[in-house]
């Protein structure tokens, strides 16, 4: 028996000592033949550095082999020596007869470095040289899928399945295609191959899309299905949950929607979107208390979200709470930030708190952006009138008479305060 074959049965047996012993004699007896093979074995479970072993003494032999180039190439990029494997992969040419396969290799690597553009060249190169070859197809196909260009993986799956080939490499074109198809928004077409796949062969990311592509065609309820599902087989897949709270909220169960957020925020408590979603729900269920509180966390989770700010400082106003808005709008007063609805709450609560000086300045700051909005016009117009500024309230008044001339109360205001003057 060769030593390659009994290096491999010492493997097999668990006899590591036993197996680098042999190795080494394989390395000085057996045929070169027989070492590319071990190579490719040892690579295959795991052991790359033995692997790496082989094609460097055979290449010292036959340096002008450009498969062991690229072989060892690989190998590099696994152990992210990017320099080396470009190193050996540019003294491959055109002419070589491993030129399209050392492209593939390249494209893989330049994608894994984030040159998305340099590796869909090098891609789109190895399927000119090679146009009826399935697996370029197939490389272009998953570097357009995993890149989020789907309209472009989408006609590629299609000629691959057309021509009769539904998986490669462990991947199913069909489910690749589906999923294609929903991140398009093609949802009809995207049911259409998600429910070819049996339950027991969908992965947690293909589950998601099929119930999202329900909920996305209305089917409310087969999207619950689909959720609930996953979150039996993959409690910790967050992003079902707002999806699956979106679902009940469509069905008017907004207690169970309520559940399922909340169930979400488990999982993923520093997921502002979810603590924002949240709110919104509980608002729907009217736990004003619970909103205030979502608001909140969604604020702490990211303080630098406007939008959410904006939301919270809505829900103290609403609420009362001028101390806490005062507090939340720091900023705005004291880092001269400009947000005009901001400006306005600040306004509000300052007014409120008796504060005139700083609701002037605030509704003052809030004018250059708001001077169409009526609601703000108006709430200014009475600020300045209590105020005893004549001139402001009438200029104001003005303005939001030519937005809504048929607001008589205003315009009797403006005719009692106007007149005289």
């Amino acid at each position: 028996m060769d030593y390659s074959t009994q290096a491999l049965d010492a493997l097999e047996r668990g006899q590591i000592d036993e197996f680098n012993k042999i190795f080494k004699a394989a390395l000085k007896s057996d045929s070169d033949d027989m070492l590319y093979s071990l190579a490719e074995e040892l690579y295959s479970l795991g052991f790359s550095e033995n692997s790496k072993q082989i094609y460097e003494q055979l290449l010292k032999k036959y340096p002008d082999d450009d498969g062991l180039k690229i072989n060892l190439a690989e190998l590099a990029i696994d152990n992210d020596d990017d320099d080396k494997a470009l190193n050996l992969l540019s003294e491959i040419s055109s002419n070589s007869d491993e030129y399209v396969r050392s492209l593939l290799v390249s494209a893989d690597l330049y994608q894994t470095q984030g040159m998305f553009e340099i590796s869909d060249q090098k891609l789109i190169e190895a399927q000119f040289l090679a146009p009826e070859e399935d697996v370029i197809k197939f490389a272009l196909a998953e570097f357009y899928f995993n890149t989020r260009s789907f309209r472009k993986a989408i006609n590629i799956y299609l000629e691959l399945i057309k021509e009769g080939t539904l998986e490669m490499s462990a991947v199913n074109l069909v489910e690749r295609l589906g999923v294609s198809y929903a991140e398009t928004g093609k949802f009809e077409q995207a049911l259409g191959y998600l429910e070819q796949i049996k339950p027991i062969n969908m992965s947690p990311d293909v589950r998601f899309e099929l119930g999202f592509t329900y909920f996305s065609l209305g089917e409310y309820e087969k999207a619950i299905t689909e959720f609930e599902e996953l979150k039996e087989t993959d409690s910790q897949y967050s992003s079902l949950y707002p999806y699956l709270a979106d679902a009940h909220v469509e069905l008017n169960q907004f207690d169970i929607a309520l559940i399922a957020i909340q169930e979400g925020l488990a999982v993923d408590q520093y997921n502002e979107e979810m603590w924002r979603k949240a709110s919104e729900i509980a608002a729907k269920t009217g736990n004003e208390e619970l909103v205030g509180e979502y608001l909140q966390k969604a604020h702490e989770t990211n303080p630098e979200d406007i939008s959410i700010m904006s939301s919270l400082s809505d829900w103290y106003i609403v609420n009362g709470k001028h101390d806490e808005n005062i507090e939340l709008l720091k900023p705005i007063a004291e880092q001269s930030f400009e947000d005009a609805h901001l400006e306005y709450n600040l306004a509000l609560s300052r007014k409120a708190n008796g504060d005139i000086k700083g609701a002037a300045t605030a509704f003052g700051a809030a004018e250059r952006e708001l001077g169409d909005d009526t609601n703000y016009l108006k709430d200014a117009i009475f600020f300045y009138r209590e105020n005893g500024n004549r001139d402001k309230e009438l200029e104001l008044l003005n303005k939001y008479l030519n937005l809504l001339p048929d607001d008589f109360e205003m315009q009797n205001m403006y005719d009692e305060d106007s007149e005289g003057f």
